[in-house]
């Protein structure tokens, strides 16, 4: 079909007919533009605000308390990157973050994720590198909707479910604790992205605390 851009105004009417069967369509362009931008909205999650950042000095204290955490340390393997999930609590309105690394900086960002809180319990996914948790996103949208359905409007729909609240780059956090809060926007999921993926040789011991506030 041939795209015809005509200037609309107010109570203004749009009127299609086919080539091919002679047959007329009449739309109202108020009301079809108010849909159009309604639906759009609709899928466009509001913007985040930008998180509160700090660093401390107290390395030798914070990993001594850390390392006597039951889940205060791991160990982020060369290639690799660690999302850590953590849910909104009904009792907090603050979520807060603290971590060091043993000899070698880390890459780290924060993302929310605009979904429906079933459980309050912090997990874990670590994944080969950002490319293995795009097809690992591909495969769960591949779920959502049966092959061959011609209205996979999923894709762009389970992505915009995310909003960033501070993109990944590399930390000095083999020198000074990196520390930082966000308030909850709404219901959903944050998560915190340890990225190793630029390594190819060093393993990184990673000391991390996090915790919300009311």
């Amino acid at each position: 079909l041939t795209s015809y851009h005509v200037p609309q105004g107010v109570g203004d009417i749009v009127m299609i007919q086919s080539d091919h069967t002679g047959a007329v369509d009449i739309l109202s362009a108020e009301l079809e533009t108010a849909d159009l931008l309604g639906e759009q909205r609709k899928a466009q999650p509001p913007p985040l605000a930008a998180p509160t950042m700090w660093t401390t000095e107290k390395m030798k204290e914070f990993k001594a308390k850390m390392g006597k955490e039951k889940n205060g340390r791991m160990v982020v393997k060369r290639g690799e990157v660690v999302t850590v999930r953590v849910p909104t609590h009904p009792e907090g309105k603050c979520i807060c973050w603290e971590f060091a690394t043993d000899d070698y900086d880390i890459g780290f960002g924060v993302y929310f994720d605009w979904t429906t809180v079933t459980s309050t319990a912090i997990t874990v996914q670590v994944s080969e590198s950002s490319d293995e948790e795009d097809e690992e996103e591909d495969e769960e949208i591949e779920g959502l909707s049966p092959v061959g359905d011609v209205e996979r409007g999923c894709r762009s729909s389970l992505r915009s479910r995310y909003g960033e609240v501070m993109p990944v780059y590399r930390r000095n956090s083999h020198r000074e604790v990196q520390a930082g809060s966000h308030e909850y926007p709404g219901e959903g999921v944050y998560l915190l992205k340890f990225d190793n993926s630029y390594s190819l040789l060093r393993n990184k011991t990673l000391f991390f605390h996090v915790y919300y506030t009311s």
